[in-house]
Formats: C-alpha cells, sequence, structure tokens
C-alpha cells in the first residue's frame, strides 16, 4: 500500500504529501484474509447453515466466530477506506485519467468491478452446483448446470432459488460501491471545511477514548435508525441498508482516522483503552450468552438492546484496538511482505470456492470428524489456493487483470 501523507495538513491546503507507506496495514490485511479461510471452513461445523453442512457441529468453533464476526469484516472495511486516502494521495504515473479522482473510479473499476463480474460468472458458480449437488436439488453435471446462471434468477440461502450470485464477493461488490459512491464525500474533506472538520475530530479523539466514543456513538445511531426497517445483514444490498450503512461508515472512518500522521500516533498512545474496552465487550458478550437463551435475547426489548448495543461496541473497539496496536508492533517490512500483499486479493477471490468443493469431498467421501475434517478441508484449500495462485493467477496477464491484480 503505497501511502503518501503530509506531517501536519493545513486546513485549506491540497494536501502536499511525500511517500511512506504503512506496512502495518498490509499485514493487517493479509491476517484478517488468512482468517476468513479458517473461518468459511469453520461455516462447515457450526448449526447457523451455510451452502454446505456437517451433520457433526462443534460449540467452540460457534463460539470463537460469534466473536470473529464482529471483527473481520468491519477491519477490512476500515483498512480499505485507509486505503482510499492513500489511493487518492498517490503522485499519477502517467496512466489517463489524470485527475485524482478519476485515477481511482478507473483503478477501482478495473480492481473491483471486473474481477466482480468474472468471479460471479467463474468463480462463484461451482459453489452453488456444489450446493445444489449436496441438498439433492441437481443430478447432473456441471456443464449440464452452468446454463442455469444465465437465467438471472437470484440465488436465496439454503440453496433455493436461482444460481445467479456473487456469494462471499459481496465484500468486492459493496466496497465498488463504497468507493464510488463516496467520491463527492472525500471531495469534500480535501477542502477547507472538510479539514476544518477533520480538526474536530482530532480534539475530539485526542480524549481518552474519543476515537471509541465518536465511532460506536456514530454507528449505533446509525443502526437504531436503520435496523427497524432492515433487521437482517442479506449481503444482498437490497433490504441490507442497515448493514450497508453500518460497513460505509467504517469505511469512511478508516479514510478519515488515517488522512493525518499525527492521528496514527493519538490511537496508538490510546490502544491500551481500545483493548481493555474490547475485553469487557467480549465478557458481556458471552455472559449474555450464557445467562439469557437466545430466544430470550431476540424477544426481551431490553436484553436484545443491550446484547446489540454491546455488540457494536465490541466491533468498534476491536477495529481501533487491532488498528492501534499494529501500528506499534507491525509497521515493519520484510521481503515476504509485497509478495503477501500482492497476493491476497486473489486467494480472497479463490478461498471460499475452494472450500466448498474440497469440503464436499471431506463430507460425502470420508469419515473424518470436526476438527480433524476442519484441519484436512482449511490447510488443503490453503495449499490449492496458493499452488492456483502460483501456477494459474500471478504468471499470467489476462488471469492477473481478471482477478484484480497490478
Amino acid at each position: 500500500m503505497q501511502t503518501q501523507i503530509s506531517p501536519t495538513p493545513t486546513e485549506a491546503s491540497p494536501l502536499p504529501l511525500s511517500s511512506v507507506r504503512r506496512y502495518d496495514l498490509d499485514w493487517l490485511r493479509v491476517i484478517a484474509i488468512l482468517t476468513l479461510l479458517f473461518y468459511h471452513t469453520g461455516m462447515i461445523y457450526v448449526r447457523w447453515g451455510w451452502h454446505i453442512q456437517s451433520t457433526e457441529t462443534s460449540l467452540v468453533f460457534e463460539n470463537v466466530m460469534r466473536w470473529l464476526h464482529r471483527w473481520r469484516m468491519p477491519l477490512l472495511f476500515f483498512i480499505s477506506g485507509a486505503g482510499t486516502y492513500f489511493a487518492l494521495n498517490r503522485r499519477p504515473k502517467g496512466d489517463i485519467p489524470t485527475s485524482p479522482f478519476g485515477r481511482y473510479a478507473w483503478e477501482r473499476t478495473r480492481r473491483l468491478f471486473f474481477p466482480l463480474v468474472f468471479g460471479m460468472f467463474v468463480i462463484v458458480p461451482p459453489q452453488i452446483y456444489t450446493e445444489w449437488v449436496f441438498r439433492d436439488r441437481f443430478a447432473g453435471s456441471y456443464v449440464e448446470f452452468y446454463p442455469n446462471v444465465f437465467d438471472f434468477v437470484p440465488y436465496e440461502d439454503g440453496g433455493k432459488g436461482g444460481a445467479f450470485s456473487w456469494h462471499h464477493l459481496w465484500f468486492v461488490a459493496y466496497l465498488f460501491l463504497y468507493s464510488l459512491v463516496s467520491i463527492p464525500v472525500f471531495r469534500w474533506f480535501r477542502g477547507e471545511r472538510g479539514q476544518r472538520f477533520t480538526d474536530r475530530i482530532g480534539r475530539l479523539i485526542a480524549r481518552p477514548g474519543g476515537a471509541l466514543w465518536l465511532m460506536g456513538l456514530t454507528i449505533i445511531a446509525s443502526q437504531y435508525l436503520t435496523r427497524p426497517f432492515y433487521p437482517d445483514e442479506t449481503h444482498a444490498l437490497v433490504n441490507d441498508w442497515a448493514y450497508f450503512v453500518e460497513n460505509l461508515l467504517l469505511f469512511w472512518f478508516g479514510y478519515v482516522l488515517i488522512s493525518r500522521r499525527s492521528f496514527w500516533q493519538v490511537l496508538t498512545d490510546q490502544r491500551r483503552i481500545f483493548l481493555a474496552a474490547t475485553l469487557v465487550f467480549t465478557v458481556i458478550l458471552y455472559g449474555m450468552r450464557i445467562w439469557y437463551t437466545p430466544q430470550q435475547i431476540d424477544e426481551l426489548f431490553w436484553v436484545d438492546f443491550t446484547f446489540f448495543t454491546n455488540s457494536l461496541c465490541l466491533m468498534v473497539s476491536s477495529v481501533l484496538a487491532t488498528i492501534a496496536y499494529g501500528y506499534r508492533y507491525l509497521n515493519v517490512n520484510r521481503p515476504i511482505l509485497p509478495k503477501l500483499n500482492e497476493a491476497v486479493y486473489p486467494f480472497y477471490i479463490l478461498h471460499q470456492t475452494i472450500i466448498v468443493l474440497i469440503g464436499y469431498q471431506i463430507l460425502t467421501k470420508t469419515g473424518l470428524g470436526v476438527y480433524d475434517g476442519f484441519l484436512v478441508v482449511s490447510l488443503t484449500s490453503l495449499v490449492a489456493c496458493v499452488g492456483i495462485y502460483l501456477l494459474l493467477i500471478r504468471p499470467f496477464k489476462v488471469t492477473r487483470f481478471l482477478f484484480g491484480m497490478k
């Protein structure tokens, strides 16, 4: 991630920047996406329902994944917002268009929209086919199945509906939309009024726990305004506006809180506050699940209110703690980091399809249980993703383009 920052941008300046690199954000992106591989493998072995499902499930997996669900994708959206700040302040290299926002829009289209379309027609359909076969909905070959994609009937959870979906690539779709709709916002932040507003944010976050209060209250308010109308996370854009707004705010906060170097140190100096808050909210999360039944959490207003508010606070504090500790301990370069940073996006595009294909074979053709099955599926999928990347994606210009690589 190439960064260009100014020590202290003036209120009205166009942000004259010098080149710096935030290696910690690269490391955190790699860690978060690698975590997704194990998270999605774990989905095979929990009771929540997924594309393929083991008859044996693990309560341990469920409890770990309840926490990870509140951390992994919010962290990626925050880091993506930070990356946007760096991208908009990168010096042009002769590519067109030449305006920073035009370059940014084209770069987002090339790296997000084209891989999304490719993924929806090539990467995702094998997942849907495997699910249909697993659920005895389809008995033919993949060649016979594939024309169903071009009926453009949307997929529905549980293998119902059609064969057209973006599945795990919802993150790419949302990020592409966030990037484009946020251009006026980022343009405003670069102006005089936006810089004055950023000054005020700086004064707020300088207070102990200020960033936690600012982000937490903003996101909580947004969710209590939208969740009554859109209560579920669908990842389908339609009827998902509460979740859409939540991640959009994380994207914007990533941009703003990385936009000044002084902010980096402020967050890092408060890292123990964020960590302590994360531990408290984690204890409340698991304590409430022990004390109350799932039905009580859903039906008792004050229990549901407390649980949901605590979950949002846990999300915010865990993201801030990760960013703060990351800058303190991970902002170092290593020879392998550029290679990992280049590979991580194709890895994300591939990983869930590989997990579903391998997981299907393990579930239907072996007698492996929860934990040995989890290890075999996750580690085999990791090796397969790395092998496909090294042999079929990285060496060729066409595949590099299709998988969003530079």
